[in-house]
């Protein structure tokens, strides 16, 4: 009876809480390619930046990176802040306190690797972020 269990309790966790990132990379392609296009050496680049405030062109370079990542063109996911400042034209002292309201909310994550730290976003932020630009894109016009 109890092996039971385990084995409801498994096939359960499998249907329900299984996420698969790729898919919903999928389900948002056709929004994300519309602000990001990647290079084939993986680099990330943002349209229409002078628009959308710094805090969401990083958010939008960091999906870039995970479309990088799942494409292969990039080995990582992650950003470092030499990368977002090179990248994206962002000084040192605006670029600091975004990326700390960035993870004071949730919406990104900080990976240290020794010395480095990288960041990225959280895939639960994919959706609202593409949407969220869209409209603040469409308001623009």
């Amino acid at each position: 009876m109890v092996k039971k269990k385990v084995t409801n309790l498994k096939k359960r966790i499998i249907e329900e809480m299984t996420v698969d990132y790729s898919n919903a990379l999928d389900k948002h392609f056709d929004l994300a390619k519309k602000f990001i296009r990647i290079t084939r050496d993986g680099k990330v680049d943002i349209l229409a930046k002078e628009k959308i405030g710094g805090k969401e062109q990083i958010l939008l370079y960091m999906i870039g990176k995970l479309y990088a990542k799942e494409a292969g063109l990039a080995a990582t996911d992650g950003v470092g802040n030499e990368e977002l400042m090179r990248e994206l034209g962002v000084p040192k002292g605006s670029l600091l306190p975004w990326l700390k309201d960035l993870r004071d909310k949730n919406k990104i994550k900080q990976i240290k690797k020794g010395r480095n730290t990288q960041h990225s976003v959280a895939i639960n932020f994919v959706e609202n972020t593409l949407k969220k630009v869209a409209g603040k894109l469409e308001k623009s016009r």
